[in-house]
């Protein structure tokens, strides 16, 4: 493996997350998070990768039922990612508006994606078929790095929405956060899989148009106020 591969497999798999990674931050440009809160939990979130990568193979190699394997997946992938978010940067008094938690949670989630992308692209590139690898860079840009995107902030707008409520309604909202995720992304990713040229258009669409209701979020996350 040369030293040009590994270089092309990390500017495609790398790259396009920190063209997200820009897109999103522009949501809290009034009250910005310091970059080395964001840098770790984009660090943390790449990390996460290789402690989910055994667990999935294992999983695989146990489970023969798919749907459950893909629910698996995403419960590994999920927790993960919130758990890098969390020690990257909400568990800091830095996390001191709603917006905080939605912001994090993205950021170790394009962390992932920048990881998990590199891994896919350097395969084909490893074995000669540049095509494959740059149509993977491709794929994985338009569809996997928004719906890792979509899932972790389904979990940072539970929070957002409970910012202000007392621990118990926090913990509660996390934790349906957490359900609603993993089953979004499980299911995203069933359908991906088994879904035909059409049904994949169709699945991207349907990510295209949860990014369009996630700015909607972000606006109403935005004009949360503490209740006096």
């Amino acid at each position: 493996m040369s030293l040009s591969t590994i270089g092309f497999a990390l500017i495609g798999g790398i790259l396009p997350t920190f063209v997200w990674l820009w897109f999103w931050l522009r949501e809290d440009q009034r009250h910005p998070e310091p970059w080395h809160l964001i840098i770790s939990s984009f660090l943390l979130g790449a990390l996460a990768v290789p402690f989910a990568v055994p667990f999935e193979r294992m999983i695989q190699s146990h489970i023969s039922y798919l749907p459950l394997v893909f629910l698996a997946w995403a419960l590994i992938e999920e927790v993960l990612k919130y758990l890098a978010a969390f020690i990257g940067g909400m568990h800091t008094r830095a996390e001191n508006e709603p917006i905080d938690a939605m912001i994090y949670l993205i950021t170790a989630a394009l962390g992932f994606a920048a990881a998990e992308n590199t891994l896919f692209i350097l395969q084909p590139f490893v074995t000669g078929d540049i095509f494959t690898g740059l149509l993977t860079a491709n794929i994985r840009f338009v569809g996997t790095t928004l719906l890792h995107v979509l899932t972790s902030a389904t979990v940072g707008a539970a929070v957002a929405f409970s910012f202000y409520k007392c621990k118990t309604v926090r913990v509660e909202h996390l934790l349906g956060g957490l359900v609603g995720a993993i089953a979004l992304h499980g299911l995203f990713n069933f359908l991906i899989i088994h879904a035909g040229p059409r049904g994949i258009f169709v699945v991207f669409t349907l990510i295209w148009v949860s990014i369009i209701g996630l700015l909607i979020i972000f606006e109403r996350v935005k004009r949360i106020r503490r209740v006096r």
